[in-house]
């Protein structure tokens, strides 16, 4: 099966770690992923916030573009990415004066079904918890994660229809798939604070730090995550958080992307391992993982 990729607007800029290493698993596993050539910003967080239209328009002429270019199914990486493009189908389906209003303003008809995937959907139901675990070749032994999954990747609900809401299990199996200890914890689906690590930073810290708390006590070595916010979020703002508060963490967050292209053989190169701000080599070494 081919799909199409819709790498947004992260997928070689703010998270090209995770675009690197989704493109390294992709080629290990030999899944026939091609990039979608005429492709816009869906939105994200501002242009709900600002016309629904806008919403709608955007995202849709993302999916037409994929019909056009002969794919009925489309990988959307980052979270917000493909909750914009599966309510933008949702919305037009249920709605014929929406869709015809917003194919008037991107000039074009949507005659096409197009399935949208976001990432961990992706390999949990495309390529499957079987596959995954037999293409491992150095099994993450010993290692113990924290899955975070955030407040999206389950939410909205009829958007989303993936997963248990409260308490999804999608990247722990694929963790345990990859021969790695993931652990329960009670805020695996709390927000980090998205994308108000900009306009209200001072609530990210205060969500973040709560977050950590919590991880700490687990006694993890590393976070696993799938989503470029939750990343940046909880990697980038580990410093800033560990100096307001005066306390010390050290908890490298990953992309579960990563951490499966090191069980299947890629180099820490290959899955941008170098670009997070909490190194994660010492524990992956002292793990006998790298």
């Amino acid at each position: 099966m081919k799909y199409g990729l819709y790498p947004g607007c992260s997928y070689d800029g703010t998270a090209k770690e995770f675009g690197e290493s989704i493109d390294a698993v992709c080629n290990i596993l030999n899944l026939d992923i091609e990039e979608l050539e005429d492709w816009i910003c869906c939105g994200a967080s501002s242009a709900h916030n600002t016309s629904h239209l806008l919403a709608t328009a955007l995202p849709l002429h993302t999916l037409i573009s994929t019909h056009k270019a002969g794919f009925k199914r489309l990988l959307a990486p980052c979270i917000a990415c493909a909750w914009r493009l599966k309510t933008a189908i949702r919305e037009i389906e249920e709605d014929e004066k929406l869709k015809a209003k917003t194919e008037g303003v991107v000039g074009k008809k949507y005659d096409g079904e197009v399935e949208v995937f976001n990432i961990v959907e992706f390999f949990t139901k495309e390529v499957g918890l079987k596959r995954i675990k037999e293409a491992v070749k150095k099994p993450l032994k010993g290692l113990k994660i924290a899955c975070y999954y955030g407040c999206m990747l389950t939410r909205p609900p009829k958007v989303a229809d993936f997963d248990v809401v409260e308490d999804p299990e999608s990247l722990d199996n694929i963790v345990k798939a990859l021969g790695a200890e993931s652990l329960d914890w009670p805020y695996k689906t709390e927000c980090c604070g998205v994308s108000f690590a900009l306009s209200r930073t001072d609530v990210v810290i205060k969500l973040c730090h709560d977050l950590l708390e919590e991880i700490k006590k687990l006694g993890v070595d590393l976070v696993v995550v799938a989503c470029p916010l939750c990343q940046t979020n909880l990697d980038a703002r580990q410093g800033e958080i560990e100096k307001k508060y005066n306390v010390e963490y050290d908890i490298p967050v990953v992309y579960f992307t990563q951490l499966m292209g090191l069980a299947l053989g890629a180099s820490p190169e290959d899955v941008g391992l170098k670009r997070l701000m909490v190194d994660p080599f010492p524990i992956l070494t002292k793990k006998g993982i790298l």
